[in-house]
């Protein structure tokens, strides 16, 4: 299991690209959600008697491709290979935004939105990545060596210490793509800070680990990157 850890500059990305699309996609834009979250994206705000049909083609970086479709002349809608988490916000006569529950690392990937109008056709295209909060501890063993981790978290999570001192960062890659950090520091300070930074929450905690004859305070902040 040791070869499936790397030093913290052997990690590498693994950032989902849309695969490429026509010039005629203008309005492409990345997006970051909470993993559990839920959200709606939206098409665009155009007069309902324009629209012919509007369509939702979503590519997620792994599974099956899923479509949603409304046609305005026949009142007709039509759903290929959908979660039921993924739905039309309200109703898709009324309202052509997508509505997404809880979402997973399984729904990261492209959404894109066509819209065939009696003026032309319009497309907006959304990249979606999922963020997921690590679980974060801290220890220390009866030497006093320190070890903070930051586990399953996407993206990895950055750790450093405060004091800053001689410490060692080693990355674990899980296939689902999150990765667990684990920092291993050996303070000379009876006092010392793990700071922890991840775009997916704030939160902070305090610990206390007893090294020897002497106690070190060991205090754990998790900060918002």
């Amino acid at each position: 299991s040791s070869l499936l850890w790397k030093t913290a500059n052997e990690g590498g990305s693994d950032l989902f690209k849309c695969p490429s699309l026509p010039a005629s996609f203008l309005d492409n834009i990345n997006m970051s959600k909470i993993a559990g979250s839920s959200f709606n994206l939206i098409c665009d705000n155009i007069s309902r008697a324009d629209l012919v049909v509007v369509t939702w083609k979503i590519r997620p970086r792994t599974g099956n491709h899923c479509t949603l479709a409304y046609r305005t002349d026949r009142n007709k809608t039509d759903r290929t290979n959908c979660s039921e988490r993924m739905d039309w916000k309200s109703s898709p006569e009324t309202d052509s935004a997508l509505w997404i529950q809880q979402v997973t690392l399984m729904d990261e990937g492209c959404y894109i939105c066509e819209m065939a109008t009696s003026g032309g056709n319009l497309h907006r295209t959304y990249t979606l990545t999922v963020l997921v909060a690590p679980v974060v501890t801290l220890t220390c063993d009866s030497n006093g060596t320190a070890v903070c981790k930051a586990a399953a978290g996407k993206p990895a999570a950055q750790i450093s210490w405060d004091p800053n001192g001689d410490s060692r960062t080693e990355l674990k890659n899980h296939t689902d793509g999150t990765v667990t950090v684990l920092s291993i520091y050996r303070p000379r300070e009876t006092s010392i800070t793990c700071l922890v930074s991840h775009p997916a929450w704030h939160t902070s905690q305090s610990k206390e680990c007893a090294s020897g004859n002497r106690t070190h305070l060991f205090s754990l902040f998790s900060l918002h990157s």
